[in-house]
């Protein structure tokens, strides 16, 4: 296939395109679940994959399922899966409530003893809640940038992200 005929089947399939192969040729190979679908799972915190409400184990607030019951993702894939939604989790408490409580206190609005309060409360409280968010928000971000290694658009390849 040519240089300009690669081009427009870009510009027709734009971020749906996948190269098969070595070199400039390009087949159109549309996804089933789109990046903007993987953020509106992630944000709901649903399986990034089908969209059901699958990542916990029924009845557990902390128990991630490691595979989704419906489609068969893999959603805790190994010893290190939790860094990713520690990070998430983390990055939200420093940087939205930990940091706002200390520039409040600085600006004089909030007392020495009401900000240690509230930070020492806020560093134990905001994780516990944000856990099922900080693992849908993680799902979203890795998918969002490899969504050809979700089942549903990998078409018959073998699953490359374990």
């Amino acid at each position: 296939m040519g240089q300009g005929v690669a081009q427009g089947v870009a510009d027709k399939w734009g971020p749906n395109l996948r190269s098969l192969g070595n070199g400039p040729s390009c087949y159109p190979c549309p996804v089933k679940v789109t990046r903007m679908d993987v953020v509106s799972h992630g944000i709901t915190c649903r399986c990034p994959n089908c969209g059901e409400r699958t990542l916990f184990a029924h009845g557990h607030y902390f128990k991630v399922n490691e595979k989704c019951p419906s489609c068969g993702l893999t959603i805790e894939k190994g010893d290190g899966a939790f860094l990713g939604p520690f990070v998430i989790s983390y990055a939200v408490t420093a940087f939205g409530v930990i940091i706002p409580i200390i520039l409040m206190h600085v600006k004089g609005w909030v007392g020495a003893t009401p900000t240690l309060v509230l930070c020492f409360v806020a560093a134990l409280g905001v994780p516990v809640a944000f856990y099922r968010l900080s693992w849908g928000w993680w799902l979203m971000l890795y998918y969002f940038f490899l969504p050809d290694n979700l089942p549903a658009n990998r078409e018959g390849r073998p699953e490359d992200d374990e």
